[in-house]
């Protein structure tokens, strides 16, 4: 762990990540690629030296309250937030400043910041976004090694609903050949379903592989799932997207599902539902 200086936290579209790099583990990490030029490892946390007080001073400077969101790049709860505490003190900031929040996290840690997600919601808005990518625990061990896993994820879902916080969740990536069979996406889509998530972020069935990620992909491939490298490589050559190849299938499971069950669907339907900043009481939905 180091610490960088930075002038701003919040991107143009309202966007913040406080760390950069993780150390999750998980075998199919974009953000692991080259393009994102980390100059350190990546299981060497970057934390950006003076968060809370950069993200007052441009909430401060903000003409219009409206929504924040972490953003896909790194979890603002890996194991570091534990002790460093840098994501709830940004969490009073934008408390203070009766800012909205949505934050997405693969980490039950999230549950320590109940009281405050409680106190946004009451004046603003907060929505509890959790990545689910495998049903079965001891899969999930392998491809998200050192996180919370997919059940302790879900319990936090439901824990966040009964509090009253909206929730959300990202179904993805879709491997192929490893958590691309329909007991998997059924099995997680029954979670979204007790959990009463109000939206699914849902790529197109595969995942993304580009230098940097795709060396440690194949190296993790080798080690738990021996032979299986060859197959990506006769099968995907150096492509940056891998459908799976029962993709149409699971797309249109997965369409039908948020559909009947009214889950607000589809990259950019998703990103504008949690854009919203509701008046109080504002029926926030896509469906009516």
């Amino acid at each position: 762990m180091h610490y960088s200086f930075y002038k701003t936290i919040l991107s143009p579209k309202n966007g913040f990540n406080l760390y950069r790099g993780c150390t999750h583990g998980c075998i199919y990490c974009d953000a692991r690629s080259k393009c994102y030029q980390f100059n350190h490892d990546f299981e060497d946390i970057e934390v950006k030296q003076s968060a809370s007080e950069i993200l007052e001073k441009q909430l401060r400077n903000k003409r219009k309250i409206g929504m924040l969101s972490t953003g896909a790049m790194c979890d603002p709860y890996m194991s570091v937030e534990k002790d460093l505490r840098l994501t709830r003190r940004c969490l009073e900031v934008i408390e203070r400043y009766g800012f909205g929040v949505s934050l997405l996290t693969k980490s039950n840690l999230v549950l320590r910041d109940l009281d405050l997600f409680k106190r946004i919601n009451e004046q603003a808005r907060c929505v509890v976004q959790m990545t689910l990518t495998t049903y079965d625990e001891d899969l999930c061990r392998i491809i998200e090694p050192n996180v919370s896993t997919t059940y302790e994820r879900f319990k936090a879902l439901e824990i966040m609903r009964d509090n009253g916080i909206e929730t959300g969740v990202w179904l993805c990536p879709v491997l192929p050949w490893i958590n691309d069979f329909f007991e998997n996406i059924k099995g997680l889509l029954d979670y979204c379903l007790k959990a009463k998530v109000k939206s699914i972020v849902w790529f197109d069935s595969g995942l993304t592989l580009r230098e940097g990620n795709r060396e440690y992909f194949y190296e993790q491939l080798d080690r738990h799932f021996p032979g299986l490298k060859q197959r990506y490589i006769q099968t995907y050559g150096n492509a940056y997207i891998l459908p799976t190849p029962n993709a149409r299938e699971i797309n249109s499971y997965v369409l039908d599902f948020c559909l009947k069950h009214r889950i607000v669907c589809g990259v950019e339907n998703v990103f504008n539902f949690l854009s919203v900043f509701p008046e109080k009481n504002e029926q926030l939905t896509l469906f009516d």
